[in-house]
């Protein structure tokens, strides 16, 4: 299959993972915390696995291309700090605040969509540029995507259907949250990759990294802990690890 093509599929598929997360507004007797604990502890150990394994040690050899190994280690941990400090400023200007009051659900669920589209454009870009030059960790990327995705549909899709009760609605907004994903994809493959070198590559996905880990570990984890499933967590938590570890050493 032309890496192209096959860049494309991947984005997409990691983007539209977003409507997985709309199945809870369809099942309303669904164990809420059971399945939110499970999906959130899931998808952090699943991030921090794939940046761990795959994309810091890519982002690394990269930079060895170029420089000598002190200053690729420098030069990775300065982007996967510059990653965290990007996530962190997200969040702190576009806050996805939690409230028992349905009247402001709504206005919850808009944060959450500007927020994961914000995060999701410079993924899809990170998903198309790592299939194009390398299809293993462009699977990889893709799937821990694809499964951190999960969670975030139900952050649009859930206050949303509880503020309209309109299931049409919250499936809108979370497709528009999945659209990102390819529409970050086709901005590298029209504007971005003829400027693409392995120092740019090696930066995007040092920055990707630290994106991933500040999710997964100041956001994705301490959520999931907060539903008091503490064995539900922990094996969900090492499952996504264990998941990410064998399509590591798979692919």
């Amino acid at each position: 299959m032309n890496t192209t093509l096959l860049a494309f599929i991947l984005a997409t598929f990691a983007g539209f993972a977003t409507m997985i997360g709309t199945i809870p507004i369809f099942f309303r007797h669904l164990q809420e915390e059971k399945i939110l604990t499970i999906a959130l502890s899931f998808a952090s150990g699943v991030m921090i696995a794939v940046s761990f394994t795959d994309l810091i040690p890519e982002s690394l050899t990269l930079f060895h291309h170029t420089y000598t190994s002190t200053f690729s280690m420098l030069l990775m941990s300065t982007f996967a700090v510059l990653g965290i400090i990007c996530s962190m400023l997200i969040d702190k200007y576009l806050p996805n605040q939690s409230t028992h009051n349905h009247k402001q659900l709504y206005r919850v669920g808009l944060f959450a969509m500007i927020a994961i589209i914000l995060h999701n454009i410079p993924e899809g870009i990170a998903t198309f540029m790592a299939s194009s030059s390398n299809t293993k960790l462009g699977i990889s990327l893709a799937i821990a995507i694809a499964l951190h995705n999960i969670p975030e549909g139900i952050s649009i899709s859930v206050p949303i259907y509880y503020a309209t009760k309109k299931k049409k609605t919250a499936l809108g907004y979370t497709v528009l949250s999945g659209i990102s994903e390819p529409f970050g994809a086709l901005l590298a493959f029209l504007f971005l990759s003829p400027f693409m070198s392995d120092t740019i590559m090696a930066m995007l996905f040092a920055m990707i990294a630290g994106i991933m880990i500040h999710i997964a570990i100041y956001e994705l984890a301490p959520t999931a802990w907060c539903y008091q499933k503490r064995k539900l967590f922990c094996c969900s938590f090492a499952f996504g690890v264990l998941f990410m570890l064998i399509n590591h050493f798979c692919f």
